[in-house]
Parts: C-alpha cells; structure tokens; sequence
C-alpha cells in the first residue's frame, strides 16, 4: 500500500503533520492534559501500533467527559512526537466561542472534505464515528459503540487506502453516571442539542477520578475498493462490520484487564 497522495485521488493537503503551529499550539495543552492523565492514571497499551510517519484513522469511542480522546493524542504526541488532528461534531460551532477556540488547536470540523485534506497531508486524523448520540447513553448502555450507521469513516478508509486503528477506552464511561430521560432524547432528536442528567464525584460534575486505559488495536488495512457500485456498498458494509466486531472485541478485552 502506497501513502502518494496522487494514487489515492486526495486533494492538495492544507495541513501537515509537521505544521509548527499545531505542533506549538499543542504544546500550550500539555501541561493540562498532563494533569488530567496523572489525575486519571493514564495508560495506553499497544502505543507501538501507532505508525511513526504517514497517514492512519484514529478511530474511538465516545464518552460523555469527551476529553479522555485528548488524553490519547497527548500519549501519542508524548510517545513518538505525532500531532493528532481530531475531526470534530458540528455542534461545537452552534456554541459561541467554541469551535473556533478548538480549531485553534488542531481540531477541524468533521466533514470528507477537510478529512481528505488533512490525509493528504499525511496527518493523523482522528474521529468519534458515535458522535454526541454515542456520548449522551445513559449509563445503563454504557461501553457499547453506537457505529450501525455510521459507514462515512470506513467509506474514506476503503477510498483513500489508509488504515484504521481503532482505540478503546470504556472505563471512560464511568467519569459520570449518566441518567436516562425522554429530554436528552427528544432535544438531541430534534435539535442535536446535548442536555442531559449526569453527575460525578457526589452530586457534583466534578469528574469520577477512575483509571483510564486505552486499547490500540493493530492496523486494520482496508480492502481496495472495487469499480462497481452496487458491489461497493456491499464492500463498504463488510469492512464496516469487521471494524465494529474488533472494536467490540478491543473494548472487551479492556474491561476484562480493568484496574
């Protein structure tokens, strides 16, 4: 498999992995995330399984606290130097101040083309494919993946021959316990709005200090997409499914070695 931008039909990069400006702007956030790993007792395993140069998806889960994702790109950036480039919900830029202060340091608005871009430039792009409705489970669902229909990740996998890592984290699940309730789902159904019922230490929203662990899978190299149509969705889903049975398996295999 080759990382030529040219072969794999991806526009002119606008962002490199090198780009001293992501790369000095994360460095303002690590003495934070830094403190959020010390206060979570932070570990990755299969850190190795993160390429030292080119392209890959980093794809996650998604908790309510949400910044336990940030805490793996400070690993990854710690580990081996890598900036991670997140793809983030559109909701962040209904929020004034927000979305942009986030673009500030290295996040991008989800979208195929800025993904593209951000391959072509050979970055590591990572993205929540469960997304808010993932985050706002109630805790009686929680470590489950809500990825059924959400193919577009593993659609610019196949079309951009650049390969998945999957990284599970579900203990990020216990930071808040989250309650079911008709208005968390009648506001995001009809709104996308994330009002929800949660708490953590006590009653308090101050976060639960559990241990978070991250699981990286190995590489998972997608299929080269065939020429027929119909034919590819057929490719698209299969893949689709095999990405989701690992993750399920990654997020197993975590709970069962929970500290």
């Amino acid at each position: 498999m080759t990382n030529d931008a040219e072969s794999t039909n991806l526009p002119v990069p606008l962002n490199k992995d090198s780009g001293d400006f992501v790369r000095e702007r994360m460095m303002k956030l690590l003495p934070v995330a830094q403190a959020l790993r010390l206060y979570h007792r932070h570990e990755v395993v299969g850190l190795e399984n993160v390429p030292p140069s080119g392209r890959c998806l980093l794809v996650t889960n998604h908790s309510l606290a949400t910044y336990d994702i940030a805490l793996l790109y400070a690993a990854i950036f710690l580990g081996n130097g890598r900036v991670t480039r997140p793809l983030i919900d559109r909701l962040f830029f209904r929020v004034p101040m927000v979305g942009p202060i986030m673009e500030f340091f290295g996040s991008t608005q989800g979208n195929q083309e800025n993904a593209r871009s951000l391959l072509a430039g050979e970055n590591i792009v990572a993205v929540a494919p469960g997304g808010m409705r993932e985050a706002l489970r109630p805790s009686v669902e929680r470590y489950q993946i809500r990825w059924n229909n959400r193919k577009g990740f593993v659609r610019l996998a196949m079309e951009t021959g650049t390969p998945i890592i999957l990284g599970a984290c579900p203990r990020a699940d216990d930071i808040y316990e989250v309650y079911p309730n008709p208005i968390t789902k009648w506001a995001y159904k009809a709104f996308k709005v994330p009002l929800f019922v949660a708490r953590g230490v006590g009653l308090s929203p101050v976060p639960r200090p559990v241990k978070l662990v991250h699981y990286l899978s190995e590489p998972l190299i997608p299929p080269k997409p065939v020429q027929d149509p119909e034919a590819f969705k057929r490719q698209v889903s299969r893949f689709h499914s095999k990405v989701c049975k690992r993750m399920e398996l990654l997020i197993g295999e975590a709970i069962a070695h929970r500290v």
